[in-house]
């Protein structure tokens, strides 16, 4: 995606060294607070389910508004990170999760909960594409997978408030004081963009691109899908992330309540790990990042690892194998970030952003249809009296094997084909 043209009241001058870090950890707040709102069903879920009388699926659903809303409107971000820029994209847009977060604490009924997801995932839409995008522009490339790998890390903070503290503080008061607190956080979060942020005018290698059109952006976007590629970097894409999310964002609690009888704020607790466990993968990844000749093999291998470990959580019915597992999950997701790496080597600089931004659209659509397909798995198997919590693990192992297919069977960019077996 070409750099944004910076707005007319911003004075183009290189920023301080020290800035584009600092800059990077105020927008990473943001991301951190979409990060919380996109797991904070796993806690409240109980809570909903005993007030509104939700069924597996309809928690499904609730859990995937957030990730369907936030996904098709990558699109639109992209664009308007192009030609309003990261920190006017970020500002206008925010304000819209803090709106959802308080009208879910107010619902008085299931679809005004679902109509503040959907305002709360139009909201956190730009919070992670505005943190790579200003990596890609302002962070030499050999340090983009490192960079990034920090910034998931540190956005995952806000996971680790829908952890203990967040069931603490439900079982206590109730889930609507918990949206109540987030919409509070998201609201600081604003601010310290608001006060910090202020994009540098000029990239790592000095250029300053001009401003494109709407309909030249949009051409831009199409033309990704034209690449051969694309197909299977998408498919990957779309079931990655969102298993750990679904893992994470929504079944982790029922899973050890309804299945090991753990208490809330236990289930709390084994969240908490396994977002503590969560910050650290990204950056370690990221580090260990094989370059371009090798990443695509350390992707494939990573899904597939994941994949065991859902397919043994879903068939040992262990508490100490699911637990284990939930950690294994956690820390092994952070080979995420490479996939973001394989993103940015496959295609040409002035793709990269909206590459960034299709993937992310990719990801959190698959969030959306992986929350939605196991609350279905599960209602379906509670009708035939068989485990709910196998089958949701077990479908999503089948959906991660799917995903490493499609990425080793469909074409590699190119210079990253690798003979048969070998890829």
């Amino acid at each position: 995606m070409p750099s944004a043209h910076p707005p007319a009241a911003e004075t183009p001058t290189p920023p301080e060294p020290s800035a584009p870090w600092a800059m990077l950890l105020a927008l990473v707040s943001g991301f951190a607070l979409s990060q919380a709102f996109r797991t904070v069903t796993a806690i409240i879920a109980t809570g909903l389910q005993a007030e509104f009388g939700l069924g597996a699926q309809a928690l499904g659903t609730f859990a995937g508004t957030f990730a369907f809303a936030f996904g098709t409107m990558q699109l639109f971000m992209g664009v308007g990170i192009d030609l309003f820029g990261v920190r006017r994209t970020v500002l206008a847009v925010f304000p819209l999760a803090v709106a959802g977060a308080l009208l879910s604490a107010l619902a008085p009924g299931y679809g005004t909960v679902l109509i503040g997801q959907v305002l709360i995932g139009v909201g956190c839409a730009p919070a992670f594409l505005v943190c790579t995008v200003f990596i890609a522009r302002h962070f030499p490339a050999r340090r983009f997978a490192f960079v990034s790998g920090v910034a998931i890390g540190v956005g995952g903070l806000g996971m680790l408030f829908t952890g203990t503290p967040l069931a603490w503080l439900v079982e206590r008061s109730s889930w609507r004081v918990g949206f109540g607190v987030l919409a509070g956080l998201a609201a600081a979060a604003w601010l310290l963009i608001a006060w910090r942020v202020r994009e540098p005018a000029v990239r790592t290698d000095g250029s300053a691109p001009p401003r494109e059109s709407v309909g030249a952006a949009m051409r831009g976007f199409g033309a990704l899908f034209l690449l051969p590629h694309t197909l299977g970097i998408l498919l990957l894409g779309l079931v990655t992330y969102a298993a750990f999310l679904a893992l994470r964002g929504l079944w982790l609690g029922p899973l050890l309540i309804g299945r090991h009888g753990f208490s809330l704020v236990d289930s709390g607790n084994v969240a908490l790990l396994v977002s503590l466990v969560s910050l650290f993968g990204p950056a370690v990844f990221g580090r260990l990042d094989p370059g371009p000749a090798r990443r695509r093999r350390w992707v494939l291998a990573g899904t597939l690892l994941i994949a065991a470990i859902f397919l043994a959580m879903g068939m040992l019915h262990s508490a100490a194998a699911d637990v284990a597992g939930a950690v294994a999950v956690g820390v092994f997701s952070g080979a995420l970030v490479l996939q973001y790496a394989d993103v940015r080597s496959a295609y040409p600089p002035a793709m990269t952003g909206r590459a960034m931004a299709v993937f992310t659209m990719a990801m959190f659509l698959g969030v959306a249809l992986v929350q939605w397909v196991t609350g279905w798995a599960a209602s379906l198997a509670t009708a035939r009296g068989a485990d709910p919590y196998a089958t949701v693990l077990l479908t999503i192992a089948a959906l991660l094997l799917a995903g490493a297919l499609a990425y080793r069977l469909l074409p590699a960019p190119p210079g990253n084909a690798a003979p048969p077996g070998a890829r």
